[in-house]
């Protein structure tokens, strides 16, 4: 019943008014009786005074005990709120015209008598009430027989026990019908516009629930959203469904990335068993033939065949080395160290280790770099990996007695090196996948020297060193290889 939160708003609201209400009548309650206390005590403020004047209760200096008798039976008729009490100069009770089983007190307080006679306090001014041991009353108080030689004070409670039950008999029956309607009708109003309120409060907080809800019940691919212009004012509700807004297409961005790269997960995992299981393969038939019929191949057959298996093997190991460096990258397990170098300088040296390589091949390996190149930013190891693998992948593609450019540039914000080699160049529809892990532009490739991870990982380290790399076929024959590092700032 309460599981939602106009449900629980209400519910407060209620509790609220309902606790509001009941302040109200008590504090009213509070506020009259204090009220009507100090107006009687006001008006009836020098009423014992006149009693003793207008009833003659002093007689030649003393109080006149059959005239105050016949003053208390006659305003028990006459005037039956007030109560009329005789009491010395130590506030004890002398006589009374209450009920004398009803007076439970035997004497009351006379500081609020002094304070009463000084006026030296703001009304209303309450005094003991002798029909009760803790109850006080509002009063009026003279001394008698008179101020100059008093014996005693006649004291005369204002608002009697008679008094107190008709008036709780009037609230019971007219009063607290009336002001429990008033209020009741007050705080009904209060809760509609209230419960008004808060439904166009939690219109827009259910709308976007609901919204939730469908996202996730969708297995997160629905394509519906709160739909709030993120460019107009907009309050907390508004926000926080322009935040989901977002996180879902986040979100199903991310799923789709997942998804993707889980297919390409599939794709590499039946391509690596395919790749691992040729030189493995063919690694083992060379080595079962050299154990079954090593005794009868002649020794020519069999260097041969050990050559043909460590070669196997070390394919193997490089392939192995590669996928263990490429999940590395991919992870953000290795992090660029950036810093200003010489790429004229490391070029050069890289060129030289591949200087022997060319010469057995017969191939013409040729650098060029333009006087005065500025330093470059990025991982110096990081950018002989990307170059190790460009020349290595220049070398599979470039037959004997061909021909390695390996040049070096500058742009506005870039140092460029490219390299260019002169094989059969890549189709066009490949260009943009030789990037891709286990490409290879020749799908017919015999010896199967290289698994297709350089140029990927490649790729990856130009991706961490915040450079680019491309390719391209080359003007005339085979195909340029070009990887840019930005200009150092000093």
């Amino acid at each position: 019943m309460l599981n939602t939160l106009y449900a629980k708003l209400s519910l407060g609201l209620v509790i609220l008014l309902i606790v509001i209400g009941l302040l109200y009548a008590a504090i009213s309650n509070i506020i009259t009786r204090n009220y009507l206390q100090e107006v009687n005590q006001q008006f009836n403020r020098n009423l014992a005074r006149d009693l003793v004047a207008d009833r003659n209760l002093v007689a030649e200096g003393r109080i006149d005990q059959q005239a105050l008798a016949e003053t208390f039976r006659q305003y028990m008729v006459i005037n039956p709120s007030i109560e009329i009490y005789l009491i010395d100069l130590e506030g004890n009770i002398l006589s009374y015209s209450a009920d004398p089983g009803k007076v439970k007190r035997k004497r009351v307080s006379l500081a609020p008598i002094k304070s009463f006679l000084a006026m030296d306090e703001q009304y209303p001014l309450l005094g003991d009430d002798p029909r009760s041991h803790d109850r006080q009353k509002a009063f009026s108080v003279t001394p008698v027989p008179n101020e100059q030689q008093p014996e005693g004070y006649l004291y005369v409670v204002l608002r009697g026990e008679e008094f107190d039950q008709v008036e709780q008999m009037i609230q019971e029956s007219y009063f607290l019908h009336m002001s429990g309607w008033a209020v009741a009708a007050s705080l009904g109003v209060a809760l509609l516009v209230g419960l008004l309120t808060f439904r166009l409060l939690t219109r827009r907080l259910q709308r976007l629930s609901g919204v939730m809800e469908e996202f996730e019940q969708s297995q997160f691919d629905s394509e519906r959203t709160y739909g709030v212009d993120a460019s107009r004012s907009a309050d907390e509700v508004d926000r926080l469904g322009i935040t989901f807004d977002r996180m879902a297409h986040r979100i199903r961005d991310q799923i789709e990335q997942l998804r993707e790269q889980d297919k390409l997960r599939r794709q590499l995992v039946a391509t690596v068993s395919h790749d691992l299981r040729t030189p493995l393969a063919s690694m083992q038939g060379y080595l079962e033939t050299l154990q079954m019929k090593g005794q009868e191949l002649a020794e020519e057959q069999r260097a041969d065949f050990l050559r043909t298996a460590l070669k196997q093997g070390q394919r193997l190991s490089r392939m192995v080395e590669e996928l263990f460096e490429l999940a590395a990258l991919d992870a953000r397990e290795k992090t660029a160290v950036l810093e200003p170098f010489a790429p004229a300088e490391l070029v050069h040296d890289v060129v030289q280790k591949y200087r022997l390589r060319a010469e057995q091949r017969a191939i013409d390996l040729e650098l060029q770099a333009m006087p005065g190149l500025p330093f470059a930013k990025g991982d110096i190891g990081m950018t002989e990996r990307v170059l190790d693998n460009l020349l290595d992948n220049a070398f599979d593609h470039t037959p004997d007695g061909g021909r390695i450019v390996v040049k070096l540039s500058v742009d506005v914000k870039d140092v460029t090196v490219a390299v260019t080699d002169s094989g059969e160049g890549i189709a066009k529809d490949d260009l943009l996948a030789v990037f891709e892990p286990f490409y290879r532009a020749d799908k017919t490739e015999a010896d199967g020297s290289h698994a297709g991870l350089g140029l990927a990982i490649a790729k990856r380290i130009m991706t961490l060193q915040h450079g680019e790399i491309w390719a391209e076929n080359a003007p005339s024959k085979g195909a340029t290889f070009t990887f840019g590092l930005p200009l150092a700032t000093s």
